[in-house]
């Protein structure tokens, strides 16, 4: 359970939240929403203990499990199975247990043999007491359902793409979710930040049934509305203008109507209430004009300021970023030509062979299953890695902009105007400036590190650096991930209406259909074909 207490949030100077108190319980599953930058990640980074509030208290008892968007992993060298299974400690035992099993056959004499037989019984005692090997298949079955194959989970994370690893992550709260689900219902405290990113239909299907089956407190942050209409019992919505969070006891569906009911009611008390108010007003002008009736006048005037204090605020409405991509410099009929590219990590072969020619204002998507190299082919492209066999040749004119879906792009350590600085360091100071208030940074935010930003914040910085950069040639990466639906929206206005050629990475359909593609190509094969609708079915899968 967690409790917050007058609780007081802020980014730099900004008040995200003010004397609020928030409760989590064993059965609540509630969806936390607000627009891209009202601090809902904030918010829940500060309930997982991952960051501290401006002032208020907060009390957690219990377990708790923390998605964050970002995951940081500590140890990239471990493989992903002993880092789901480390969420409840078999993974150390496991290799306790292979150690003395191997000792027990070396030693000769039967005193050492008869020490490790017995450590060997007293971990396999602790191992069963913790679910044993039923408990190992039930990591392994949580990991297949987040689509994480048995040849992905054998892998060091190192290895691993960034949404592999979030999905390792994901996986690891889950099974030790699994494991503290008890009768009284008082099983672990979910804190989840974007979940579905990165999983394909399947897997959204099951985490919805996995979430909606959690007898311990959840809460999520999505944009996907599916989930949250299948999952959530409660909402609460975080308005960035009054700094508050308005707690709705309901599902999704009677949430939506309920708010739109009061935003009726609001804007219906203030029109009567403003109509009252200048009546008032006008008559205590007229009545102001006699000395007898001057106190008679100020009171009015006080009934009618009075009748406007007592209102609830009219909620604003969401500022949306306008959101464009770059006029493309001039460039050759050919930008950039790929040939023979080949990768592997290790003894493991992400793709070979693959080939690809990108016309100038072209249209590419490529698919493949989760783990078919689809980053490392764009992160091979745009030169942040090298292949090793096959060669990317740039032709006359290339300029390249990237979108990386873990925003690797952005030095977390720099302040917003830094970033955008770096990435356009010949615009003048004052272009860039109205081009960040476009995407809606503006004043003290410019110096606000890049690293305290959300997600969608994060991704509207990225889509910054990118409209400085007149690239001719787009790389995007999943670019509508942790965005809003209004500002998805720009971002596909956007991609629709790009002169300039891009190779699209996306489980998003609606991404798809915006870019209107000519090609595919599908990994790990590196197969190249014309496009069609019937691949549309695919891309959710991919």
């Amino acid at each position: 359970m967690i409790t917050a207490t007058d609780l007081e949030l802020r980014a730099g100077t900004r008040i995200l939240l003010s004397d609020t108190t928030l409760r989590v319980q064993p059965g609540d599953r509630i969806g936390l929403v607000g627009r891209n930058g009202a601090g809902k990640t904030t918010t829940l980074r500060v309930l997982a203990g991952e960051g501290e509030p401006y002032a208020g208290t907060l009390r957690r008892t219990g377990e708790l499990g923390y998605l964050p968007q970002d995951p940081r992993e500590g140890n990239l060298d471990v493989s992903a199975k002993d880092r789901v299974l480390s969420a409840r400690g078999l993974d150390q035992l496991l290799r306790d247990m292979e150690k003395a099993q191997s000792a027990m056959s070396e030693h000769v004499d039967d005193s050492h043999r008869d020490r490790e037989i017995r450590r060997y019984g007293r971990l396999e005692e602790r191992f069963a007491a913790l679910g044993g090997y039923a408990a190992e298949s039930e990591a392994a079955r949580i990991c297949a359902n987040l689509g994480l194959a048995d040849r992905v989970l054998a892998q060091p994370l190192s290895t691993l793409s960034g949404g592999q690893r979030r999905r390792v992550e994901l996986s690891r709260i889950l099974f030790a979710a699994a494991d503290t689900g008890g009768s009284d219902g008082t099983g672990t405290t979910l804190l989840l930040d974007e979940p579905t990113n990165h999983l394909d239909a399947d897997s959204i299907t099951w985490l919805r049934g996995f979430l909606k089956g959690h007898n311990g407190g959840l809460v999520v942050i999505s944009h996907d509305v599916e989930l949250l209409a299948d999952v959530v019992n409660k909402v609460w919505f975080l308005d960035a203008t009054r700094g508050v969070v308005d707690p709705y006891n309901m599902g999704w569906k009677r949430y939506l109507d309920a708010r739109a009911a009061d935003e009726k009611r609001r804007r219906r008390e203030r029109a009567n209430a403003e109509k009252k108010a200048s009546a008032l007003m006008q008559q205590a002008d007229k009545m102001r004009a006699k000395a007898t009736k001057a106190v008679a006048a100020q009171n009015m005037a006080k009934r009618a300021e009075r009748l406007l204090s007592g209102l609830e605020e009219v909620r604003q409405g969401d500022k949306v970023a306008r959101i464009r991509f770059p006029e493309p410099a001039p460039c050759g009929r050919t930008p950039l030509t790929a040939s023979g590219l080949s990768k592997t990590y290790g003894s493991l072969e992400v793709f070979t062979g693959v080939d690809l020619a990108i016309d100038r204002g072209s249209r590419v998507v490529v698919l493949g299953l989760n783990g078919a190299g689809k980053t490392t082919l764009l992160r091979l492209l745009g030169g942040m890695e090298e292949s090793d066999a096959g060669e990317v040749v740039p032709g006359h004119g290339l300029r390249i902009g990237y979108y990386a879906q873990e925003h690797e792009t952005i030095d977390h350590e720099a302040s917003v105007w830094q970033n955008v600085r770096h990435a356009a360091p010949d615009t003048p100071e004052q272009q860039l400036r109205s081009l960040l208030g476009t995407f809606l940074f503006s004043g003290e935010q410019l110096d606000q590190p890049a690293g305290t930003l959300s997600g969608g914040e994060k991704t509207r910085l990225a889509l910054a650096g990118l409209v400085s950069s007149a690239a001719n040639v787009l790389l995007l990466d999943e670019p509508t991930n942790n965005l809003d639906p209004a500002s998805r929206e720009r971002v596909l206005e956007a991609l629709h209406s790009y002169a300039g050629a891009v190779v699209l990475v996306t489980h998003d359909p609606g991404a798809v259909e915006a870019l209107a593609p000519e090609r595919v190509i599908l990994l790990p094969d590196g197969t190249e074909d014309h496009w069609s609708p019937d691949y549309l079915e695919l891309v959710q899968l991919a």
